[in-house]
């Protein structure tokens, strides 16, 4: 293959223009490096090269220990090359190797280039970068493995019409606790468990004749074998599910992973902290168990976890400690008079969160059958025991009163579906975050269903133009800075000391995202979720999409890795990044991304017809 066909297949090369990637070709050597052969030295003298592996593979190594392998496509030397210093690692033939040689001053000019800040953005995620940067990297993150590689149990399975004993009979014999009931309930599929043997059927003192579908839940929640570890424990955790059956390609059973493999996978304790507020006897133990979660979390950073998987264990955890708040509550208060809905609010309700947050919720209640003042009286009670709670856990209250225990956030379907009508019909009457907060609601628990009585008014804001323009107007108002200092935040009015990564990044983001979402009648929450789908309507081409969501992604972890390295200080943890944190590639990355967010902007406010 010749040199451009081969840098063609390859970031940040693959999307260069002919002229571009002859020029990159006339300025490109090739070299053998045999075996053993130190090509970059630690502390030694600076890249003068831009390296790209064409056969063979190198070796990344740290103080003497291999860090990453390297081989056919994969770039090296960019660091000290942009930076100008020496290398921070040791990169050396792992076996007999050919590389291309890019010159320096086209090397510099690639990797600055928009394809080459976004390979950065994306590089800065994966470890060999953070190794670079000298962020930690004390544990080995297998959360990237497809979940087939755990499957420890064969699926074993039943037809529909077996019997409770048929069922019973097979789990004692195979030590199992849990058999598939293939063609039963919803999708085909159902499963019996230990726990309905027990509470399904000895406790109701079935007959063992009787079908066991009659005591099975369905529909059962599947995966495909691709999926990766992390992808799979976030999703039970926020299921709440003990099994899940792996499927392949075809449709067929692969065997189940349950949440005691994921807990053999995960050292770091999210669901084991889960199930410790869940199973917590009161409120003080509950409270107790939440609090271990910076560390958790910290632990997950360090581990190299995906910045939004971790934002999302985050969120989970903190649904957790409420439901088993509300629990509590409604054995004091008794039960509740009439159906309700418990909401999270704004980046609760996308599941985007960090260590450093406050409280927004909600509660909905259906008081058709009850007085609406006797129903208030009660939610208020519970709203505000539940919204204490979570402050003495170290979720502060919303400082705008953004909470279920303040009457202007809690009410009827009625009241609520008048005020999701009031600020659709005039936004002016409360400010863009209010509005955005509430449109960005998820129901945590509770029996009613509001999504029924609240998503069709979100889905008709689309209609709404003036609507339309007053998000438009929050979403293209604050601009980002321009870039990063070595010491300072460079904005378009001088330099400031410190990053708000939030307010001048992933907020942005998200307020983008959500626009979006609402001009397309959508009623998803999550930001990459909102940008992938108005993403296929055709509001954003591919490459603006995927430079948002890297920008998102690489501002999560900047924020998240701050925060930790604040929890680890006993420092309360908050969204202020001091520049001096961040390595070159870092910031470099992170101009990038604000000039992807600033023309995501322009575009927008050119669409709406709204000035910057």
């Amino acid at each position: 293959m010749d040199l451009p066909s081969f840098l063609r297949m390859y970031p940040p090369f693959d999307d260069l223009d002919d002229e571009r990637l002859a020029d990159v070709v006339r300025h490109t050597h090739i070299e053998f490096f045999p075996e053993g052969t130190v090509i970059l030295q630690e502390s030694g003298e600076p890249a003068r090269f831009l390296y790209v592996v064409r056969r063979g593979a190198v070796a990344v190594l740290e103080e003497g220990e291999i860090v990453d392998i390297q081989g056919e496509g994969e770039v090296f030397g960019f660091v000290s090359l942009l930076t100008g210093a020496s290398p921070l690692v040791t990169v050396r033939a792992h076996e007999d190797v050919i590389c291309y040689l890019i010159d320096r001053e086209i090397g510099e000019e690639i990797m600055s280039s928009r394809r080459g800040m976004v390979f950065l953005a994306s590089a800065f995620r994966r470890r060999d970068v953070r190794a670079l940067e000298h962020v930690a990297r004390n544990a080995v993150d297998d959360r990237r493995e497809p979940v087939a590689a755990l499957v420890r149990r064969r699926a074993l399975s039943l037809p529909a019409n077996a019997s409770i004993r048929q069922a019973a009979e097979m789990m004692a014999n195979e030590r199992e606790g849990f058999v598939l009931l293939e063609g039963a309930g919803e999708q085909g599929l159902a499963i019996v468990t230990d726990r309905d043997l027990r509470s399904r059927v000895l406790a109701e003192g079935r007959d063992p004749a009787a079908p066991a579908a009659e005591v099975a839940s369905s529909p059962v929640v599947s995966v495909p074998s691709q999926a990766t570890v992390a992808e799979v424990t976030a999703l039970m955790l926020e299921r709440g599910v003990h099994h899940v059956p792996v499927v392949d390609g075809d449709g067929g059973f692969v065997g189940v992973v349950t949440d005691i493999d994921l807990l053999a996978a995960e050292q770091h304790r999210a669901f084991g902290l889960k199930k410790d507020i869940e199973l917590a006897p009161d409120r003080a133990s509950a409270i107790e168990a939440f609090r271990s979660l910076p560390e958790v979390a910290g632990r997950l950073v360090e581990a190299s976890v995906e910045p939004l998987e971790i934002a999302h264990i985050v969120a989970v955890t903190i649904d957790a400690l409420t439901v088993r708040l509300l629990e509590v509550a409604r054995a004091e208060l008794g039960d509740p008079p009439c159906p309700w809905a418990w909401l999270a609010l704004g980046s609760e309700a996308r599941q985007e969160q960090g260590l450093f947050t406050d409280q927004d919720n909600a509660l909905i209640f259906d008081a058709v059958a009850v007085g609406e003042a006797e129903a208030d009286a009660y939610f208020g009670e519970l709203g505000a025991f539940v919204n204490d709670g979570l402050e003495e856990a170290g979720i502060p209250k919303c400082r705008a009163g953004v909470i279920a225990g303040n009457r202007d956030w809690r009410g009827t379907v009625r009241t609520w579906q008048d005020r999701f009508h009031g600020w659709i019909e005039d936004p002016g009457r409360v400010g863009s975050a209010f509005t955005g907060i509430a449109i960005d609601y998820r129901p945590v628990t509770g029996p009613l269903d509001a999504r029924r009585h609240l998503d069709e008014i979100i889905r008709s804001a689309r209609e709404q133009h003036d609507f339309i323009r007053h998000l438009g107007a929050h979403a293209v108002s604050s601009r980002p800075p321009k870039g990063l200092l070595k010491d300072g935040v460079v904005q378009r009015k001088g330099t400031t000391g410190r990053l708000d990564v939030k307010a001048v990044g992933i907020g942005l983001i998200t307020n983008i995202a959500r626009l979006l979402a609402v001009m397309s009648g959508l009623t998803e929450n999550r930001t990459t979720l909102r940008l992938r789908d108005t993403t296929a309507l055709g509001w954003l081409t591919e490459d603006e999409s995927q430079g948002l969501v890297e920008a998102f992604e690489l501002m999560w972890q900047v924020r998240l890795e701050h925060q930790s390295r604040s929890v680890e200080r006993g420092v309360l943890p908050d969204d202020l990044v001091d520049p001096r944190e961040l390595g070159p590639l870092t910031r470099q990355a992170l101009k990038e991304a604000f000039r992807m967010i600033d023309g995501a902007q322009d575009r927008l406010a050119a669409l709406l017809g709204l000035r910057r």
